[in-house]
């Protein structure tokens, strides 16, 4: 089955451009650069951001500073640039064509196996975001934010699509899709390559358990059980107490 088209619109731009000493980037530079980045991504995996250095960059690349210098600024440049392609990659997964003729529910579904394939596919600079969030400068934060807003508001028309078909059972919208997205955001506490499940039997197994996150039903539930579902029920009010009956003693004459 051929994979579903996606939007050609221009990507997201990148928060920050490496301005080494480098002008023009040729394709021997290229594979200096993912050189260097390579070795910083094993370093900042294993000792973190703030305890990886230059220098430690450096001496695993077998090289002198200007060599990284040439193509990057500093260390928080390198961290930037590594997390940025797997922030792409993450948060793009639901541009799919204006014409692509699924429904709201395929595509949402769709859009978590790809966000969760992502997350995984790009180990272990997708994790870093949600680990060190400190380490990123300003700018970061502003183009990552803005790219995750675009993401959630596409997201959450998808789920409402889908709810209003019948197709998906939640109250909350936006609590949903934060809480359906929270299963590969928190993968850098426990995955690691190599273990039980190779990386695509993780994504069937993850998407599955998203998917019940947003109620997910195979086949659409009937009009008045959605309608049911959506408006909600008005509270009872209590009926007030019975009135206490007077005893007859009370209200026959006493005996004289």
């Amino acid at each position: 089955m051929p994979a579903p088209s996606r939007k050609t619109e221009k990507k997201p731009a990148a928060p920050v451009a490496p301005r080494g000493r480098q002008r023009l980037p040729t394709a021997g530079s290229d594979e200096k650069r993912e050189r260097i980045l390579k070795a910083a991504e094993a370093l900042f995996d294993r000792y973190g951001y703030a305890n990886t250095t230059i220098e430690q960059i450096v001496q695993a690349l077998g090289v002198t500073k200007p060599f990284v210098y040439y193509y990057f600024r500093n260390k928080q440049e390198i961290f930037e640039t590594l997390c940025w392609a797997p922030t792409e990659a993450c948060f793009t997964v639901l541009d799919f064509a204006d014409d692509d003729p699924r429904p709201a529910h395929e595509k949402a579904i769709d859009g978590l196996q790809r966000l969760i394939a992502a997350t995984i596919a790009h180990y272990p600079a997708g994790f870093f975001p949600y680990r060190e969030p400190q380490a990123f400068s300003p700018a970061y934060l502003k183009a990552s934010r803005n790219v995750a807003q675009q993401f959630y508001k596409q997201f959450c028309a998808l789920l409402d699509e889908g709810r209003a078909s019948g197709h998906f059972d939640f109250r909350d919208t936006r609590i949903t899709a934060q809480a359906a997205c929270s299963l590969p955001g928190f993968l850098y506490n426990w995955y690691r390559p190599g273990g039980k499940l190779g990386p695509a039997e993780m994504v069937v197994e993850l998407t599955d358990l998203a998917s019940r996150v947003l109620g997910l039903r195979r086949t659409a539930a009937p009009a008045r059980k959605r309608a049911a579902r959506t408006t909600p029920t008005p509270t009872p009010q209590n009926p007030p107490p019975p009135r206490r009956r007077k005893s007859a003693s009370s209200t026959s004459p006493s005996a004289s």
